[in-house]
């Protein structure tokens, strides 16, 4: 399946905010956020006004990139959440806040979201027992999530685990001792803590 391969950091100096693409070193001094705090490119610098279409445009590309999903199913993702009943904006956000990859990493199981679908692609957690390698799965509430047997003793997720100083979020429930998670339901708007403006995509799609 196709994904982003370039250079991550300038997907964060674009939107002009931390994505947290790059894991722990998105918390040190060497964040080029906090280095060159302007987008990247020959007139980065230069300031520009932006459009109402501009501005709808960052915001979608601004959640995509969070979640790492690419253009296509982002928009597959927003016709299910229009379908759905209650608000399409929030709806989107819940839909891409269950899938199994940034399930793994709001658990501090994984460094970065795409550390995280890596990860799962690699067959290292199991949802109710059996393994997952799909990192776009969508969990429910409900479902219990492990690190498989063959994994958790390995020196990567030793490392992941102990590094981890994330809050997990207060839909999840987890227990470090046995390393094991369940969803207790799917996330509100306000457990949601992305600076994402869901509004201005519904407008954007909604042309």
């Amino acid at each position: 399946m196709a994904r982003y391969t370039g250079p991550v950091c300038k997907l964060c100096r674009r939107e002009g905010d931390k994505l947290f693409l790059k894991g722990e070193r998105c918390y040190t001094d060497k964040c080029p956020v906090v280095r060159r705090n302007y987008p990247p490119g020959q007139h980065g610098q230069g300031r520009k006004k932006s459009s109402e279409y501009g501005v709808q445009l960052r915001a979608k590309q601004r959640a995509r990139r969070y979640y790492g999903v690419l253009e296509g199913q982002f928009r597959h993702y927003f016709e299910i959440a229009d379908r759905q009943p209650g608000v399409t904006g929030e709806n989107l956000l819940r839909i891409l806040e269950s899938r199994l990859d940034n399930v793994v990493y709001r658990l501090g199981w994984a460094t970065s979201r795409p550390e995280a679908r890596q990860l799962v692609r690699h067959g290292h957690y199991e949802v109710n027992g059996r393994r997952v390698n799909i990192p776009s799965y969508r969990v429910k509430a409900g479902d219990v999530i492990t690190i498989n047997k063959n994994s958790r003793d390995s020196e990567k997720f030793k490392a992941i685990i102990e590094a981890s100083g994330r809050p997990v979020p207060q839909w999840l429930d987890v227990d470090k001792n046995i390393l094991q998670a369940k969803v207790i339901s799917l996330p509100n708007r306000d457990q949601i803590d992305l600076n994402v403006e869901e509004t201005l995509i519904v407008e954007l799609y909604s042309k």
